[in-house]
């Protein structure tokens, strides 16, 4: 079974995850609670099909695109949080889209701390976040999972702030078509850690907007620049990567 658009009024047939046990975002047969934004299209199209339900997972698909011509896109779980674990499997799956750039070779991720769905523009590539990166290995070399970037952020490590888009985590390189277990544990604008298969892999605190991102400004005039973020939107990306996801689960924390 194939299943395309959701929309924000579908949204609330999913369970109100509850504090201290793990809730699922994703009921394994449609994308009720979730809403897809790519470039180039409105709040809730489903540009080619990209984003599908088949066989219990969530499929990031690129079967209907003759070239990839900069439609990155992001399917939003509808609520928004603040304190919680995630928790994620992942596994790359086929051959990239033609057109990819090669950065975006076995890349995705989730969004942690996103800008409303609704406050993007229609050709706006990424949210402002925080990425929680998922790559896959190539056949050789070094490329591990796990990492954090900044799309119109930044973070804190180590007490010094980190303006550099992406810092590499400590994972092992995972190659092949094997699911991948993400775990995330955010407290607000305090500390937050990725767990790669159970292990600590990178931590950072107090997530904010840059000032100086063209998306990010427009958010911190709306927040009377206020620059801190403590909680936000959770989105999973596309990437030209064709992926799956399964497992999307939630535990929201008193602190």
């Amino acid at each position: 079974m194939l299943v395309g658009m959701s929309s924000p009024s579908s949204a609330q047939s999913t369970a109100e995850p509850a504090k201290g046990r793990w809730t699922s975002l994703f009921n394994g047969k449609n994308l009720d609670g979730w809403v897809m934004k790519l470039k180039g299209s409105d709040l809730g199209e489903n540009y080619k099909d990209t984003f599908r339900v088949e066989d219990g997972v969530i499929r990031v698909s690129y079967d209907k695109y003759e070239k990839f011509n900069g439609e990155f896109g992001h399917l939003f779980f509808h609520q928004p949080f603040s304190k919680y674990k995630l928790r994620i499997e992942y596994r790359f799956v086929g051959e990239q889209c033609p057109g990819g750039p090669g950065w975006a070779y076995r890349n995705s991720g989730v969004m942690i701390h996103s800008q409303k769905p609704e406050t993007m523009s229609k050709d706006q590539e990424f949210p402002v976040s925080i990425e929680v990166q998922f790559l896959g290995g190539a056949e050789r070399g070094t490329r591990p999972t796990g990492n954090v970037c900044t799309p119109g952020t930044h973070i804190v490590m180590d007490g010094k702030l980190i303006t550099q888009h992406c810092n590499d985590s400590k994972s092992p390189t995972l190659r092949g078509d094997q699911w991948v277990t993400i775990e995330v544990e955010a407290h607000g604008n305090g500390t937050i850690k990725h767990f790669v298969n159970g292990e600590l892999v990178i931590q950072y605190e107090k997530p904010q907007l840059d000032p100086d991102d063209r998306d990010a400004a427009k958010l911190l005039k709306a927040n009377n620049g206020e620059k801190a973020l403590s909680g936000g939107y959770i989105a999973l990306q596309a990437e030209t990567a064709p992926v799956e996801f399964r497992k999307i689960e939630i535990m929201p924390l008193d602190d």
